[in-house]
C-alpha cells in the first residue's frame, strides 16, 4: 500500500471510529508500529488528526462524544504546562481569582500554590491540588460533581458564582471558532459565563489543537475576553485570524 492511500485510509478510520488506537490501525492495515506512529505523528501536524496517547481522535470527535478525565490529560502536555507557566505570572499576591473546570487549569493550579492570594474553583482536581498550599485561601463552589470532569455545576454552583467578584478569571474550553467559546456540557458553560461576568480581566487558555474547533455548547464571546495564553505551535496565519477578536500572548 503506498503511504498516500494509508494515509487516507488512517484519515477515513480514525473519522469513522472517532478514536482510534495504534493496535487497531496496524491489524488493520498490516503495517509496524513505528510506520503507524510516524503517518499519526504526521497528521497530527497536518492537522487531519489529533494525536492522543497510544493512537489518535477525530477532529470533530468531541461534537459526538466527551473525552474522559484521564484522556484530556494526555493531550498537549507540555503545551499546557508551558501556557500555564506563563499564565501564572499574570496573578498577583492579593488577587481573587476563579478557575474554571478542566485540565489545562487543573495543571495551573500547581503553579501557585506558594501565592498569597484568594482562589474560588468549581475545578475539585485544582482544589486538591491546591488544598495543600498554606497562603492560599481556596473556596470550592459546591455543586453537582461531574465524574467525567471533575467540575462542580449546577443551580449551587451558579447560585454562589453570582455573588462573588473577580479580579481575574482564568478558564480554558474544548475549542474555539472564530468569536464562539466552546465546551461540551451546558452547565460547565453557565458557570464558566458567570464567573467571567464578575471579572475583571479574563483570560483563556488553550493549546494551539483547539483553535478553530467547534464543540456543542457555545458559552461566551471571545470578544469579551481580554487575553488569549496560547503556546508558540499556534499557524501563524490562525494566530492573525485570531487576533481581530482577543489580545493573544504567545509562549
Amino acid at each position: 500500500m503506498l503511504k498516500r492511500e494509508r494515509l487516507h485510509k488512517i484519515i477515513e478510520m480514525v473519522n469513522t471510529q472517532g478514536i482510534i488506537t495504534v493496535n487497531e490501525i496496524i491489524n488493520k492495515l498490516n503495517v509496524s508500529d513505528m510506520t503507524i506512529r510516524r503517518d499519526l505523528d504526521e497528521l497530527d501536524k497536518a492537522g487531519k488528526v489529533v494525536r492522543i496517547h497510544g493512537g489518535a481522535q477525530s477532529i470533530s470527535y468531541s461534537i459526538n462524544q466527551e473525552l474522559s478525565h484521564s484522556e484530556k490529560q494526555t493531550l498537549q502536555i507540555e503545551e499546557k504546562r508551558k501556557i500555564v507557566e506563563l499564565a501564572s505570572t499574570y496573578i498577583n499576591d492579593g488577587d481573587t481569582i476563579f478557575l474554571g473546570p478542566g485540565t489545562t487549569i487543573e495543571l495551573l493550579a500547581n503553579f501557585l500554590i506558594n501565592k498569597r492570594i484568594r482562589i474560588v474553583t468549581n475545578n475539585y482536581p485544582a482544589f486538591e491540588i491546591l488544598k495543600q498550599s498554606d497562603s492560599v485561601n481556596i473556596i470550592l463552589t459546591g455543586g453537582d460533581f461531574r465524574k467525567n470532569t471533575g467540575a462542580l455545576v449546577g443551580p449551587i454552583t451558579n447560585a454562589n458564582l453570582k455573588r462573588i467578584n473577580f479580579t481575574k478569571s482564568f478558564i480554558s474550553a474544548n475549542g474555539i471558532h472564530n468569536e464562539s467559546i466552546c465546551t461540551y456540557n451546558i452547565e460547565e458553560g453557565e458557570a464558566q459565563e458567570i464567573a467571567l461576568n464578575n471579572s475583571r480581566t479574563k483570560y483563556l487558555l488553550l493549546d494551539n489543537k483547539k483553535l478553530n474547533k467547534d464543540d456543542f455548547y457555545v458559552f461566551y464571546n471571545l470578544h469579551d475576553i481580554d487575553y488569549l495564553i496560547t503556546d508558540h505551535s499556534i499557524n501563524k496565519d490562525v494566530k492573525i485570524h485570531y487576533e481581530q477578536y482577543v489580545n493573544i500572548i504567545v509562549t
